[in-house]
C-alpha cells in the first residue's frame, strides 16, 4: 500500500475530473496572491527601519536619520493603502472562487482569518495616528504610537501564515459526517507547519524590506549622490538585513527538514524523487517526465543527507502517490525548480552580507565600492524572487489538495461560469492599483527632492520635526 496516500483518498479518487473553472480560479489565486505577498514585508519589516531610524535621530540628534524615518513613514502609508486593497479582494476571492473550502471548513479555516483582521485594525489605527502625529505630537510620545504599527504588521503575518500551515497540517477540529465539528482554535492556529513556516516568513519579510530599501539608496550613490543621507539610508536597512539573512538560512534548513518529516509528497516533490529508496542523490536543475529525472546533475547521496544525516536515509518518492493524485509533471519541476532558486538566492545574499560586514569592520564605515553598490541595487528584486519562489514551493507543492487529506482543489473550486471574465476585471484593477502605486512613490520623490533645493544645505527636513528634537 502507497505510504503516501492520504485518509480520504479512496473516497476523493472517484470524483470527477477537472472542472473548467479550476484553471482560471488557480490562476487568478495565483497572481492576485503573488501581487499582495510583495506588500507584506514592508507592513511588517518596513515600519520597523522607520523606528530605528526615528529612534536614532530621537536619540543622537541625528537630523538625517529624522528625515528618513519621515519619508518611510509616508512610503510606508502609501504601502499599506495599496496592500489593504489587494488583501481585500483576496478575502473575496476565498469565498467566490473556493466556496468549497469556505463552506465546509470555513469554521476552522476562517480563525486565523478572525485574529488577521483585528491586527490589521490595530495597525490601521496606529499607522495613522503616526503618521499624522510628525507635527502634532511632542517626539518621543510620537515614536511610540509607531511601535504597535510592526507589533501588529507581525500578528497579522502570523495570522494567514497560521491559515496556510493550517491547509498544509490541518489540525484542531474533528469531521463527522462531513462537516466540521469540535474546532479547537488554538489548535488550528497552532498547527504542525505554524512555527517553521511563521519565523521563515517573518525573516523573509525583514530581508526583504531590508535589502530592497537599501538597494534604493545604492542606486543613489551609484548617481553620485554621495551624502550621509544616502549612507544613512543604506546603513539601517541593509544591517537588518544582514543579520536576518544568516537566520534565515539556519530557519530554512529546519523548515526543510520538518517538510521532510511531515508532507512527504511535497518534499518528493522538491527534491524530485521518483521513487522510494535511500541513497537518493541531490538533483540540481534537471526535468521531470514520466516518471524519470532528466538534464539533471546528481550529487550522490546529498538528498538522503541533507535530510537525515545519513546516506541511509530513506525518503518517499512520488511512486508512494497514487497516480490519481500526483500532481502533473511540470507542477513538479515547477516545485523542484522554485526551490532551488530560492536556496540559491539566499545564499547569494548571505555572502552579499557577508561582504557588507567585512567591509563595514576594516573601513568602519558603509562600504560605497561600485561592485557592492551594483549587486545591493539588485538584493531587494532578487529577494522578492526568492519569496514568490518560496510561495509557489508552499502553495504548488500541497496539489492537487486545497486541504491536505480532507479537500482536494477540484472539490473547493467554484461552480460558477464566467471565471475568465472575473479574472480580467481583477486583472485590470490590480494593473492600476499598481500604477497608481507607482505614481504616488514618484511625485514624494520629485517632492523630496523640491525640499532640498528649497532648503539648500539642510535637505529634505521636516523643519517641526527638528523643532521639535530641539536643534
Amino acid at each position: 500500500m502507497p505510504d503516501l496516500l492520504p485518509r480520504a483518498a479512496g473516497e476523493l479518487l472517484a470524483a470527477a475530473g477537472d472542472p473548467s473553472q479550476l484553471l482560471p480560479a488557480r490562476e487568478q489565486m495565483a497572481f492576485t496572491l503573488g501581487f499582495h505577498i510583495i506588500l507584506v514585508p514592508f507592513g511588517v519589516a518596513f515600519t520597523f527601519l522607520m523606528l530605528i531610524a526615528n529612534w536614532r535621530g530621537l536619540r543622537h540628534g541625528d537630523q538625517q536619520a529624522l528625515v528618513l524615518a519621515r519619508r518611510w513613514s509616508q512610503v510606508s502609508a502609501v504601502l499599506f493603502a495599496v496592500g489593504a486593497v489587494s488583501g481585500t479582494v483576496l478575502s473575496f476571492e476565498l469565498g467566490l472562487l473556493w466556496p468549497g473550502l469556505m463552506g465546509r471548513f470555513g469554521a476552522a479555516f476562517g480563525i486565523p482569518f478572525a485574529v488577521e483582521g483585528l491586527f490589521f485594525f490595530l495597525e490601521a489605527i496606529f499607522v495613522a495616528i503616526y503618521i499624522y502625529g510628525w507635527d502634532r505630537m511632542r517626539p518621543w510620545p510620537h515614536f511610540w504610537t509607531g511601535v504597535p504599527v510592526p507589533l501588529a504588521g507581525i500578528g497579522g503575518t502570523l495570522s494567514v501564515v497560521a491559515a496556510n500551515g493550517w491547509m498544509n497540517q490541518p489540525a484542531g477540529f474533528t469531521l463527522r459526517d462531513g462537516r466540521v465539528v469540535d474546532v479547537r482554535p488554538l489548535g488550528v492556529i497552532f498547527n504542525g507547519a505554524f512555527w517553521y513556516e511563521a519565523l521563515h516568513m517573518l525573516l523573509a519579510a525583514y530581508m526583504i524590506a531590508g535589502f530592497t530599501v537599501a538597494g534604493v539608496y545604492a542606486v543613489g550613490l551609484l548617481r553620485r549622490r554621495n551624502d550621509r543621507l544616502h549612507r544613512l539610508g543604506l546603513a539601517i536597512p541593509f544591517t537588518v538585513a544582514a543579520i536576518a539573512t544568516p537566520v534565515q538560512i539556519f530557519v530554512g534548513d529546519v523548515a526543510a527538514r520538518a517538510v521532510f518529516q511531515n508532507e512527504p509528497a511535497k518534499f518528493a516533490a522538491i527534491e524530485m524523487v521518483p521513487r522510494t529508496s535511500t541513497h537518493v542523490p541531490e538533483t540540481l536543475l534537471g526535468v521531470y517526465e514520466h516518471g524519470r529525472v532528466r538534464f539533471g546533475i546528481d550529487l550522490p547521496n546529498g538528498a538522503s543527507l541533507l535530510s537525515g544525516f545519513s546516506p541511509g536515509t530513506r525518503i518517499r518518492g512520488l511512486d508512494a502517490i497514487p497516480p490519481e493524485l500526483r500532481p502533473p509533471d511540470h507542477l513538479i519541476t515547477l516545485v523542484h525548480w522554485c526551490f532551488q532558486i530560492m536556496v540559491g538566492i539566499g545564499f547569494a545574499l548571505l555572502a552579499l552580507s557577508i561582504w557588507f560586514a567585512v567591509a563595514a569592520w576594516r573601513r568602519r564605515a558603509v562600504p560605497t565600492g561600485r561592485w557592492f553598490l551594483r549587486c545591493t541595487a539588485v538584493s531587494g528584486v532578487a529577494a522578492i524572487a526568492a519569496l514568490e519562489c518560496g510561495w509557489i514551493v508552499t502553495e504548488v507543492g500541497r496539489q492537487p489538495w486545497t486541504v491536505v487529506g480532507y479537500l482536494l482543489t477540484r472539490d473547493a473550486v467554484t461552480t460558477s461560469g464566467d471565471v475568465w471574465l472575473f479574472f480580467g476585471a481583477t486583472l485590470a484593477l490590480y494593473v492600476a492599483v499598481g500604477y497608481g502605486t507607482f505614481v504616488a512613490l514618484r511625485l514624494l520623490r520629485r517632492r523630496w527632492r523640491a525640499q532640498v533645493e528649497e532648503d539648500g544645505d539642510v535637505p529634505y527636513g521636516p523643519s517641526r520635526a527638528r523643532e521639535a528634537a530641539g536643534t
